[in-house]
């Protein structure tokens, strides 16, 4: 395996100099990032895409994946015709801007019930949710096709697709063999375990996030630093072993340090790298 870190571990620092403090951490690649605002953008120009590429080749640094924030703001599972849509075109530059940048897989936020932290969300029928995800992600599974990268759909904090028998359900009857998972290890831990859900998943995960989470208190302020919470992962590894996962594994560390902010980016590449070469 080889590790890598999420841009949004980062605090004010553009790309670059993100990308720098990545190889200077011990890194491998860097997961880029679609938000709104930003160096990698919806209008963001291809000039400016292979700048960055270019960059992160000349730092011998691997841009594996591109996430987006942006299915925070469209929901795929909306009941606003206009909003699936306008998720659907988030995901559809998301997937151009990783074949730029070089990368070979986005992760997707599928839609959602509810979103505890968008409170404003209105709350979608799990049956709802269901269709209309499963229909938005047949509608891009041949655009991912036809560009050649993966769509990772990640367990989030949605309310939906909530154990791994069914996201394995879901996954199949997309019917795609560029759907599959972008397994988070650490947003299972308070309902589940994630050996078991890697084991069920077993060839359908595309990337993995890595992170860390303790049940007591649980919560969003219950993400903490890697190897300081209740994922056993020694389990985590040997079940990745068991399924012959030996991809990219990403750190997601939200927030980043209020202080020495830079601090959680060293700290975890340490962290990841015992973990990778099962030193426990």
């Amino acid at each position: 395996m080889k590790k890598s870190i999420s841009y949004w571990s980062f605090s004010g620092k553009n790309v670059f100099q993100a990308m720098q403090t990545a190889k200077d951490a011990g890194f491998d690649g860097i997961e880029l990032t679609l938000d709104a605002e930003g160096d990698v953008t919806m209008q963001t120009t291809a000039a400016h895409l292979a700048e960055i590429r270019s960059a992160a080749q000349a730092l011998g640094l691997a841009l594996p994946s591109v996430a987006s924030s942006l299915f925070w703001a469209y929901s795929f599972t909306s009941d606003d015709p206009d909003e699936r849509e306008q998720a659907h075109q988030a995901a559809v530059c998301e997937i151009q801007t990783a074949k730029a940048l070089g990368a070979d897989t986005v992760l997707v936020v599928p839609g959602s019930v509810s979103v505890e932290f968008v409170p404003e969300r209105p709350v979608v029928a799990y049956d709802v949710c269901w269709e209309r995800a499963l229909q938005e992600m047949k509608r891009l599974a041949p655009i991912a096709e036809d560009a050649g990268i993966n769509i990772g759909i990640e367990n989030v904090w949605n309310r939906f697709l909530l154990s791994p028998l069914e996201m394995r359900q879901f996954l199949d009857e997309i019917g795609s063999e560029r759907v599959g998972a972008y397994f988070d290890v650490g947003n299972v831990v308070h309902s589940g375990y994630p050996e078991h859900w890697i084991r069920i998943l077993g060839k359908r995960i595309k990337k993995v996030h890595f992170k860390d989470f303790r049940r007591n208190p649980g919560g969003l302020n219950s993400f903490v630093d890697i190897l300081s919470g209740d994922v056993d992962w020694p389990a985590v590894m040997q079940a990745f072993a068991d399924i012959g996962y030996d991809d990219w594994v990403t750190g997601e560390m939200i927030p980043p340090y209020t202080h020495a902010s830079d601090q959680i980016i060293y700290n975890t590449s340490a962290s990841i790298g015992r973990i990778l070469k099962k030193e426990f």
